[in-house]
C-alpha cells in the first residue's frame, strides 16, 4: 500500500497540494481524476520522489524518502507523457530500458526473459524490430508501457497515457492495463481526464479538487451525479447500462 499523509507542495506562492492524505491499495486499478491544475501530476511526482514536498509518503509503511533511488525504481515505475519519439531506437531496445535498475544496461538472461514476456503480453512481437519513429501513436504508447512493465515494479503510475489516442487505441491500452492488474496482481495508478474510462476500468478512484482530496473510494461510490458535478463544477448525468456506468456531460 502507498500511504500519503499531509503532503503539501507549493511553488513559491503557488499552493499546488494542500495537506493531502490518502491511501492507495495493492493490486488495484486506481484512477486519479480532477479538473486541470488541481495537482494530479504534482502528486504523482511526489510519490515517485521526483520533487521535494512537506509531509510523508510511505510504501508498505517504509518512508519513500528513506529508499535509495535505485531501490525505489524497483518498487515504483512512472510513465510520463512521452519524450522518446525522436530517438532512433527499436521498440525492443526501448522496452529494455525498463531493466536498467536491475542490469545497469548489461542485460542478463533474466532480463531477456522479462522483456520477451512483456512483448508477448502487449502483442508487440511484430513491432519489436521496428524503430519507434515508424510506429503509430497507439503502437508507440504500447511500447512505452512495455518499458514500464519490463521494470517489473509493484506500483505503476501513468500520467495521462491516453492523450492524443483515438477511441480504439485508448480502449486497447486500458484493457491491457486492466488485464495486467488482474493477472499479475500489480497496482496501476492512472491520471486520466476521460471519466468514462475511469468508470469502466477502475477498481477505485481518487478525485482531487482545489489541491486536496475531494473524494476517494470504490468506483461506484465516486461515479455518481452529485460527486462528479461537485468535482467538475458542471452538470454530469450518470446512467447505469448493461456494460457499466456511463457519464454524460455534453448537455
Amino acid at each position: 500500500m502507498i500511504r500519503i499523509s499531509n503532503v503539501t507542495k507549493a511553488y513559491k506562492n503557488n499552493l499546488v497540494l494542500d495537506s493531502v492524505s490518502v491511501s492507495i491499495p495493492n493490486s488495484k486499478f486506481v484512477s486519479l481524476i480532477g479538473p486541470n491544475g488541481c495537482g494530479k501530476s504534482t502528486l504523482i511526482n511526489c510519490i515517485c520522489s521526483l520533487i521535494d514536498y512537506d509531509g510523508h509518503i510511505f510504501i508498505d509503511e517504509v518512508p519513500i524518502k528513506s529508499i535509495p533511488k535505485k531501490e525505489l525504481a524497483k518498487k515504483i515505475s512512472l510513465l510520463k507523457q512521452n519524450s522518446f519519439h525522436d530517438l532512433k531506437i527499436t521498440s525492443k531496445e526501448l522496452i529494455s530500458f525498463g531493466r536498467f535498475p536491475y542490469s545497469n544496461g548489461n542485460l542478463t538472461k533474466e532480463d531477456d526473459k522479462k522483456i520477451e514476456e512483456v512483448i508477448q503480453f502487449l502483442e508487440l512481437d511484430s513491432l519489436q524490430s521496428k524503430y519507434i519513429t515508424e510506429l503509430s501513436g497507439g503502437e508507440r504508447q504500447r511500447v512505452y508501457i512495455g518499458m514500464m512493465l519490463a521494470q517489473d515494479t509493484e506500483y505503476m503510475i501513468l500520467d495521462e497515457p491516453l492523450n492524443n489516442l483515438d477511441m480504439k487505441n485508448s480502449k486497447h491500452i486500458m484493457s491491457l492495463l486492466k488485464k495486467f492488474v488482474e493477472e499479475k496482481k500489480k497496482t496501476v495508478i492512472l491520471v486520466v481526464h476521460d471519466i468514462n474510462f475511469a468508470s469502466m476500468y477502475s477498481d477505485e478512484i481518487i478525485a482531487i479538487k482545489d489541491h486536496d482530496i475531494f473524494a476517494s473510494g470504490k468506483t461506484k461510490a465516486i461515479i455518481n451525479e452529485d460527486v462528479l458535478t461537485s468535482i467538475y463544477d458542471t452538470p454530469i448525468r450518470v446512467t447505469n447500462t448493461d456494460i457499466g456506468i456511463l457519464c454524460n456531460f455534453y448537455k
